[in-house]
């Protein structure tokens, strides 16, 4: 079939005549009219000069700030909808199969989720190889190599939520070549790449990682939207969390490393999430409009997305009533409920200060989950001027708890998440929950969830820890408002499907197992 499906290619470019051009399907890269290159007499550059490097470097900062739809609106969907945290919200064809485990490659929202991500590897590819090439005597050594770094954190960031994702995913780090006739043998696997192995993919991430830690710029700390030494130490530290490379001991080097870079929990934990209202005195409603985010680059804060006033994060309509203007397109059912079982973990312990800074109760127009004039909406993106904060010092915290229970020291592990309970206004841990191994890992995964609530996590911890099972095949009949399971959870629901479409663009592409 590949053979057959390259020589058409072939046989397409002969009988129009063309030399040389870009396909409609663009998995990976191609040179095309948003190249910052120029051709020479051997081919392409990809970016001529500084000033197209510079260029490329903002494109990649600038997918971040505007493409929250694939890589944070999509993945909350997974994380918090399909674990035991939160309802589709709004049900649909693109949403239910997430809350009852009916998903397939159909699915329209991962078909969107691979394009861009793998759009977004392009992106890294395109400033990384760009440098490598560029021949400027203006753009310096120590330039470059900081630029460049920026470009490898940005790509394992790309990577290490795809291949949470997917598992076995296509493992890209050079930009395509025009496809002619005379070169398509040689062209041909950069289009159409087969799947790398999960432990290539991680491996790859890490020796990415690994040499921005060197380059990157440092930590800033009036400015946390930049890819720094810090957000490749704090990804060293989670992609060691991982199965596939697990090393405890470097999960706690690189925690520790974050730690001296100077980051803490934050004294209030609605610093993170709160905003500055225009009339303080007033009760939550109509008159009390978010007039700008309560603070921004945190001490906990390693990488946020920023949308100071006047710029706008549009996604925070999609979860409940936007702050800054309380009936901007609040006509229709949000996504991602707040679930009773989440709740019930947050009452369990008393939990009030975190519970009320990731679930609020608004009166709506629609009683899917709850009561209209009671509804629970996800709190924690409430208004246009919310950072999403991707990374924070609280996550890589309690990974070091994790690395520690893993390797027997109890003792520390639960001196960090007394830290943590500390912080939410909790006492410590009873003697019972820290008696043995067992039951403190139980206590931590308790705590990441009521810490980490819809931010992300809820899925990848259950995945982790080989908790799948044991919890989702659970939580449905103890949630009453979790509609009917659509089928069990089993060794195959740790990696979801790849797109339907994708694999028939891309004959080199293999389905997961079990669907």
């Amino acid at each position: 079939m590949k053979n057959i499906f390259k020589y058409t290619i072939i046989s397409i470019f002969a009988s129009v005549g063309i030399a040389a051009c870009s396909l409609q399907y663009d998995p990976i890269d191609t040179y095309s009219d948003v190249t910052e290159g120029a051709k020479t007499d051997s081919g392409y550059v990809i970016l001529k000069d500084r000033a197209a490097v510079l260029n490329q470097r903002q494109v990649l900062y600038q997918h971040l700030k505007d493409g929250q739809e694939h890589w944070y609106v999509d993945m909350l969907l997974l994380a918090e909808s399909h674990s035991d945290n939160a309802y589709a919200g709004a049900p649909n064809a693109e949403t239910t199969p997430f809350e009852v485990n009916s998903i397939e490659g159909s699915n329209p929202n991962l078909k969107r989720d691979w394009n861009g991500h793998m759009d977004n590897v392009a992106q890294a590819n395109r400033l990384i190889q760009g440098i490598d090439e560029l021949s400027d005597p203006t753009l310096s050594d120590t330039e470059a190599k900081e630029i460049r770094a920026e470009g490898l954190i940005f790509r394992s960031l790309v990577y290490f939520d795809m291949v949470r994702i997917w598992g076995r995913v296509p493992l890209v780090t050079t930009v395509g070549k025009d496809i002619t006739a005379e070169n398509i043998e040689e062209v041909y696997p950069a289009y159409f790449p087969a799947q790398n192995e999960e432990i290539e993919v991680y491996q790859q991430i890490e020796k990415d990682l690994l040499e921005a830690e060197q380059y990157a710029p440092a930590n800033n700390t009036s400015d946390k939207t930049l890819l720094t030494k810090s957000v490749a130490r704090a990804l060293l530290a989670k992609i060691y969390a991982e199965k596939p490379l697990r090393n405890y001991a470097k999960v706690i080097e690189y925690a520790d490393k974050v730690a001296a870079d100077g980051f803490a929990l934050v004294n209030d934990f609605s610093d993170l999430w709160g905003v500055t209202l225009a009339n303080q005195s007033a009760p939550a409603g109509e008159n009390n409009f978010a007039v700008d985010a309560k603070m921004r680059n945190t001490v906990e804060s390693i990488l946020e997305i920023q949308y100071p006033v006047a710029s706008g994060n549009w996604c925070t309509w999609m979860f409940g009533r936007p702050l800054n203007d309380w009936n901007f397109y609040f006509t229709w059912a949000k996504w991602i409920t707040p679930s009773r079982d989440l709740v019930a973990a947050f009452d369990a312990v008393g939990d009030t200060r975190r519970k009320n800074e990731s679930i609020v109760w608004y009166a709506c127009e629609w009683n899917i989950y709850y009561p209209a004039n009671s509804y629970a909406f996800m709190y924690k993106t409430r208004s246009a001027f919310n950072s999403i904060i991707k990374l924070r010092y609280a996550d890589v915290l309690l990974l070091k708890t994790e690395a520690l229970i893993q390797t027997g020291d109890l003792s520390g592990a639960t001196a960090i998440i007394n830290q943590i309970r500390l912080r939410a206004g909790l006492a410590a841990l009873p003697q019972a929950a820290t008696a043995s191994k067992d039951a403190l890992l139980d206590a931590y995964l308790n705590e990441r969830r009521l810490e980490l609530a819809f931010e992300g996590q809820r899925w990848f911890d259950l995945c982790r820890l080989n908790k799948v099972e044991e919890v989702m095949n659970a939580v449905f009949a103890k949630d009453e408002g979790r509609p009917a399971q659509k089928y069990p959870y089993d060794q195959y629901s740790y990696r979801l499907p790849i797109p339907q479409d994708v694999i028939d663009q891309n004959p080199n592409l293999e389905q997961n197992l079990g669907y």
